[in-house]
């Protein structure tokens, strides 16, 4: 194995695996990186964004809404709640949740769940902030 073998597992896609020089992580504790021989970890990460460090020295970037990273003996297991590839975000959408999600927090409505619309805008603010870094 030359570098380290990423697997990509999320509830709404199939499993999908490939060769990486590194991957950088948006953490509960911070952004962090692995790169070959990093010592085991088992770690969550949050909202934010997925920097991939291709085998060709390119780099690839995702929209992510959390999840788990377990890393051992060079193999990176990514457990997202959902991942999109810059390339794959519907910006289109990603405007319409934020808009929906500002509409139910401005509207202070008791039935509203004030979390749930909060984490909506997020996720929405992250996809628009990487299409428009990245794409």
């Amino acid at each position: 194995m030359s570098e380290l073998n990423l697997e990509i597992i999320t509830p709404s896609k199939s499993s999908r695996s490939r060769e990486i020089k590194a991957i950088t992580i948006p953490g509960t504790k911070g952004r962090f990186q692995v790169l070959k021989s990093h010592a085991p970890i088992i770690s969550t990460f949050d909202i934010g964004m997925i920097k991939i460090d291709t085998l060709d020295g390119k780099a690839d970037y995702y929209a992510t809404a959390g999840g788990t990273i377990e890393v051992l003996d060079n193999k990176v297991l990514v457990l997202a709640d959902s991942i999109e590839q810059v390339s794959e975000i519907d910006e289109e959408r990603a405007l319409r949740a934020k808009k929906r999600a500002e509409e139910r927090l401005a509207a202070k409505n008791s039935n509203i769940n004030i979390a749930r619309a909060q984490a909506a805008l997020a996720r929405a603010n992250n996809r628009l902030q990487i299409i428009e870094k990245y794409k």
